[in-house]
């Protein structure tokens, strides 16, 4: 398969919003490649500009690396010929290599690199890190600050300096001195992506950083809404943005909040509300109860 370009796939992915498609599993909880397929070819049929496979929302911290190459491999297959596939790369320094080794053996356009897993590091050794995934691949590479693995300013200025082929920087902390400084001091050299849970509650604001673009966990089962908020955002329309922040975000996100874990959970909830059949998370994660699917459905209802 033809490499995708670095500068090619930042380019692209910064033209519209990013989907971040849940992992369909079956009744015994195994990958279930023919519910997964038709739900990808049904989100790359609404005009995003990039589709991540394996992410957070698709619980790719509860895959092997073998079903990680399959999501990959499905995704690439399915919908790689209309949209760029990004691929995940995780754990530790060996295995996420060997994650973007995998990648681009399967015609992924790039690798978002995850935090390494169960472990703190300093800033040295987190420039160590992702220099070693970046130069063993070809792909454009963007790395996810947060959790153990937030990056100062002065390192992703020196991890872009460093390495040609880093694209990006999605940011899942939100703290707003940290991304001016990032800005201030890397500026367009990188694309930044917002990563926080629900990242249309922090789009507006984020806007103003340099965060134009983002990953929609919402995408999943109201593309049609996320696709009319992400255009609100990007005009700077407040009036559009906060109406529909009051009329289904916000009470989405009191239904999100009732439970650790739920940001995923209540996302494959939302497809079954819509009639796409989500499924179930696996542990450690929980699926939500039944009186908050009902909730759900009914604020869904309301949006059609």
């Amino acid at each position: 398969m033809t490499l995708t370009p670095p500068a090619e796939l930042a380019g692209r992915l910064t033209t519209g919003l990013l989907s971040f498609p849940v992992t369909h599993f079956d009744d015994r909880l195994a990958f279930d490649e023919t519910r997964y397929r038709d739900h990808l070819a049904w989100q790359a049929g609404f005009g995003v500009a990039g589709l991540f496979a394996g992410g957070g929302t698709g619980e790719g911290f509860s895959l092997t690396s073998a079903e990680i190459d399959a999501v990959v491999r499905a995704a690439v297959g399915e919908v790689g010929a209309l949209v760029p596939v990004v691929a995940p790369a995780t754990g530790g320094t060996s295995q996420a290599i060997a994650h973007a080794a995998a990648a681009q053996r399967a015609g992924a356009a790039g690798l978002l690199l995850m935090p390494p897993y169960l472990t703190e590091a300093g800033q040295a050794g987190l420039i160590a890190h992702i220099s070693a995934v970046c130069q063993a691949t070809d792909l454009g590479v963007i790395v996810y600050s947060r959790a153990n693995a937030v990056l100062e300013d002065v390192t992703v200025a020196e991890l872009a300096d460093r390495n040609p082929n880093l694209i990006g920087l999605k940011d899942g902390v939100g703290d707003i001195e940290r991304m001016t400084r990032t800005y201030a001091k890397v500026g367009d050299r990188l694309i930044y992506i917002g990563g926080l849970p629900t990242a249309e509650t922090f789009a507006l604001p984020l806007l103003q950083l340099g965060v134009n673009t983002y990953s929609s966990a919402l995408y999943n089962f109201v593309p049609e809404f996320a696709l009319r908020f992400f255009e609100a955002v990007r005009a700077q329309d407040r009036t559009v943005v906060y109406g529909m922040i009051n009329d289904f975000i916000i009470p989405y996100l009191d239904i999100r909040d009732r439970a650790r874990g739920y940001a995923v959970s209540i996302v494959k909830a939302g497809l079954t509300a819509v009639g796409r059949d989500g499924g179930r998370v696996r542990p450690p994660l929980t699926d939500l109860a039944a009186d908050e699917r009902a909730d759900l459905a009914a604020l869904v209802e309301k949006i059609k």
